[in-house]
């Protein structure tokens, strides 16, 4: 299992009940792909630094997990055919 951090940054126009429910969603593929949630940082509402869909707001999420390796192709997948989701990006963190 490596430790991987998932960033991901949610339309501005949703509320707190669809915020609550996409971050639920996240956690299930992260488990559906046989990882384990560790953490979720959420950062709230801020702005971006160039607009992304015509948005220039967004709802950023961190999300610490531990998944077996390659699995993050799934999760990427399910993030990029995600409406609700602007833009995300999944890191490895290194050992150390």
């Amino acid at each position: 299992m490596r430790n991987y951090e998932l960033a991901y940054i949610a339309d501005p126009d949703l509320d707190e009940q669809a915020l609550l429910s996409l971050e639920e969603k996240v956690k299930g593929w992260v488990l559906a792909a046989g990882g384990e949630v560790v953490k979720v940082d959420r950062w709230g509402k801020r702005r971006l630094t160039y607009a992304i869909k015509k948005r220039l707001e967004g709802f950023y999420t961190i999300v610490t997990a531990t998944l077996p390796p390659r699995s993050s192709q799934a999760i990427e997948r399910e993030l990029r055919l995600s409406e609700q989701v602007l833009r995300y990006l999944i890191t490895l963190q290194e050992a150390g």
